[in-house]
């Protein structure tokens, strides 16, 4: 009888703390659940249910959280969230995103230019101006982002991501630290070093080293600068974009410059590999825009809106590692990255970078013409391929000799 009654005691006291854990429980499972599914605008977002819209969005490669390492799938969200197809491509530069709108061959509703183009689309009318009515998160962005000199006024453009550029480099291979751009130039490197592919970053390597403005149009001191990328290019491995991660990632390269968020995707994969940040390095600052001939501007500013939902800013600025302009999504972001010095300098060590602009036409020309030099001068090519073609022209010239001398015996 009282092991019976201890028993009831027992059972009592369990149910009555499980009941109380799942008092406790509750809020904290609803706050999670919150937190896992973002309140967003449902009226706004519906619109264009049922109604078969689709938007053509063209992005750097990389450039948005695709659902990896439990973050969201942004373009799957937007579609079932707003009943809008998303036919997404991606591009490798800002000159081959230009290049493409300037052709005509496809239209596309949403494009990711970086600061410099996006002044040259508004001067060519290439951008449409934005509806902001459409576009309500737009609250959320920094105000030093504002009227930035690519788009003076906020009429053509939404800021995006922000960064400045490194240089990245193998510890463990090249055995120290490095600590100055001329390293991207050491002949002890040959054939290890890798740089952009795209003719603006890689000027700005070069005038940055000779200490002229990056922005310059001085015509002498581009001429410099283009000396100086062909005093590179035997140094060179390849000129790269996206295939930097391979490279970098797997002990293919020692040392590149490119932009200081991909830096943390390739240290993840690969520990040995730092960074260096020059004092004066480009500073960077990519945007969304909407091209003149865009199909569906309004469903396009939605898309430009949802990208600014707090916690879709969060994710993809997460997933990226780019530095958000968002201040909702900073907020959201683990203290590890929102802390990070790299990502989020203070202030006064931005004093000395440089940011693009937009440079005269005359001045672009110059430089794809150059840049265009630079890339067709091949030593590695000449070296083997002028020895194989004097070599074949002798045996040529041999062979016809010998023609010729047998035709004279013949006759």
């Amino acid at each position: 009888m009282g092991s019976n009654r201890k028993m009831r005691s027992l059972l009592a006291c369990i149910f009555s703390t499980l009941f109380i854990l799942s008092m406790v429980a509750s809020p904290i499972a609803a706050l999670a659940e919150e937190k896992a599914v973002p309140s967003y605008d449902r009226e706004y977002y519906s619109r264009f249910k049922g109604k078969n819209v689709e938007i053509n969005v063209y992005n750097w490669g990389e450039y948005l959280s695709s659902g990896q390492d439990g973050l969201m799938d942004i373009n799957a969200e937007f579609e079932k969230l707003t009943g809008i197809k998303v036919n997404y491509s991606n591009y490798e530069t800002n000159e081959g995103m230009y290049a493409k709108l300037k052709s005509g061959a496809n239209s596309y509703d949403v494009i990711f230019p970086s600061d410099y183009m996006v002044s040259r689309l508004i001067q060519e009318k290439m951008l449409q101006p934005l509806d902001f009515n459409n576009i309500p998160n737009f609250k959320y962005i920094g105000k030093e982002f504002l009227n930035a000199n690519y788009d003076p006024h906020n009429r053509y453009s939404v800021p995006y991501m922000w960064g400045r550029v490194c240089i990245i480099y193998n510890k463990k291979l090249i055995g120290h630290e490095i600590e100055s751009i001329d390293e991207l130039w050491n002949s002890q490197y040959a054939g290890q070093i890798l740089m952009f592919k795209n003719s603006r970053d890689a000027f700005a390597l070069a005038l940055e080293r000779l200490g002229y403005d990056i922005n310059t149009e001085n015509h002498k001191e581009l001429q410099q600068a283009e000396a100086l990328l062909k005093e590179q290019k035997p140094l060179v491995q390849a000129y790269v974009m996206d295939q930097i991660f391979d490279k970098m990632q797997g002990n293919e390269a020692v040392i590149a410059p490119y932009y200081i968020g991909d830096y943390y995707i390739m240290k993840e994969a690969n520990p040995d590999l730092e960074v260096f940040i020059p004092e004066n390095t480009n500073i960077y600052y990519d945007a969304v825009c909407i091209p003149s001939d865009a199909n569906n501007k309004e469903a396009a500013e939605m898309y430009i809106n949802f990208l600014n939902e707090p916690q879709v800013a969060a994710d993809n600025a997460e997933f990226i590692m780019y530095s958000t302009p968002n201040i909702a999504a900073m907020e959201l972001l683990d203290d590890e990255i929102r802390l990070d010095q790299d990502l989020y300098p203070p202030e006064e060590e931005l004093e000395g970078t440089q940011a693009f602009v937009n440079l005269s036409e005359e001045t672009n020309l110059l430089m794809d013409q150059m840049w265009t030099d630079i890339l067709s001068q091949d030593e590695s090519y000449l070296d083997w391929v002028m020895p194989v073609f004097v070599i074949f022209s002798v045996i040529v010239i041999l062979t016809n000799s010998i023609r010729k001398r047998r035709r004279k015996r013949e006759l």
